[in-house]
């Protein structure tokens, strides 16, 4: 059973921007394994509180992620 784990910063992406992230990690796992894998397939959304995700040793916001997705880059 594939069991895919989608870890986000907090407030970045909409409920709608989930339920696709789900329709879309599901259906690349059922192309890679089959269709057969469907129904058994796990896709779970997990959010990170706005300022406990680090990167290079500095915590990253989800205002730094509407930055970086606005073309932004991180201070």
């Amino acid at each position: 059973m594939p069991f895919v784990n989608v870890k986000l910063i907090e407030g970045v992406f909409s409920a709608d921007q989930k339920r696709d992230m789900i329709a879309k990690l599901t259906d690349t796992m059922v192309a890679i394994e089959g269709e057969n894998m469907r129904g058994v397939t796990w896709v779970v959304v997990e959010e990170v509180t706005s300022g406990e995700w680090g990167i290079g040793g500095q915590a990253l916001t989800t205002a730094d992620v509407k930055a970086l997705a606005a073309g932004a880059p991180v201070a």
